[in-house]
């Protein structure tokens, strides 16, 4: 199997761009939408112009502000290689090669979504749930804010018989169900499209967050979270950082371990006491 795709053209529209103002552009070329707020990225294998500009002439609502070329391997910020983070040896289907004995594989296509485990904090995290999974066996987990589904598809590879799979972006659950059919694990894992603090009730021992600051933060304030088990946050700058240490601290919960990585992303590994 080769990469998947060679070159992007990206078309960055201002306003909201509905599924089925996007079903013209389903032709083999159009990759998907990455709808962030009030902006979209349409991505495609070949130039679209044409096609991206009668979309937005259809709808008076939206505005094509800029478009992009790149490689794949740009988009992701580097060629996309296996990698071991642990006991977990993680690769794309283009370039799976032979797992180390004792590993748990994962086989991971992130699309063009963010989330191949380039990024120092993925892999810390996946540090920080392989040790919560050995010190004290969480039968369920969810991962808020999932990306590419990578540390959902890890806390049940570490024996999670149940976990939930959750990002409000479309073409992110998209990619994660993929990757969770292509790991042969839809009977354990489930990727759904909700917003993370509206699903932070949820039953779960083990809590994963490897997601935006201001959100985290409505995580921490609720007390459902304080009703897991072990959590794993991440994707903390310094001063943000801080500012979770002082919401837990003053809650029911401890930091157990903490990953910096390049002296700028902080991870946390905590258990709560109730």
């Amino acid at each position: 199997m080769s990469i998947p795709y060679k070159e992007l053209y990206i078309y960055y529209v201002k306003g909201v761009v509905r599924t089925r103002d996007t079903q013209d552009l389903s032709d083999g070329f159009f990759i998907g939408n990455w709808q962030e707020e009030d902006s979209a990225f349409l991505f495609f294998t070949r130039p679209a112009q044409d096609r991206v500009a009668e979309l937005v002439s259809r709808n008076p609502g939206l505005e094509l502000v800029d478009s992009y070329s790149m490689s794949y391997s740009d988009w992701h910020g580097g060629e996309i290689r296996p990698f071991s983070a642990g006991r977990f040896y993680v690769a794309p289907p283009w370039e799976y090669g032979e797992p180390k004995d004792g590993s748990i594989p994962v086989l991971l296509d992130p699309g063009v979504v963010f989330g191949a485990g380039t990024h120092p904090t993925t892999r810390s995290c996946l540090e920080a749930v392989e040790i919560a999974c050995d010190m004290g066996g969480p039968d369920s987990a969810i991962d808020l804010g999932t990306g590419t589904g990578l540390l959902g598809l890890a806390a049940a590879g570490l024996g999670c018989r149940r976990v939930l799979a959750v990002d409000n972006n479309f073409l992110a659950v998209d990619t994660a169900r993929r990757n969770i059919l292509n790991n042969r694990l839809d009977g354990r894992v489930l990727a759904v499209v909700a917003d993370a603090g509206a699903l932070v009730d949820c039953r779960a021992d083990l809590l994963i967050a490897n997601i935006h600051f201001d959100v985290m933060r409505r995580l921490i304030a609720s007390p459902a979270f304080y009703e897991k088990k072990w959590f794993v946050l991440s994707g903390l700058l310094r001063s943000q950082a801080r500012k979770v240490e002082e919401l837990i601290y003053y809650g029911p919960g401890r930091i157990l371990q903490r990953w910096i990585s390049e002296g700028v992303w902080y991870t946390f590994l905590g258990t709560c006491c109730v």
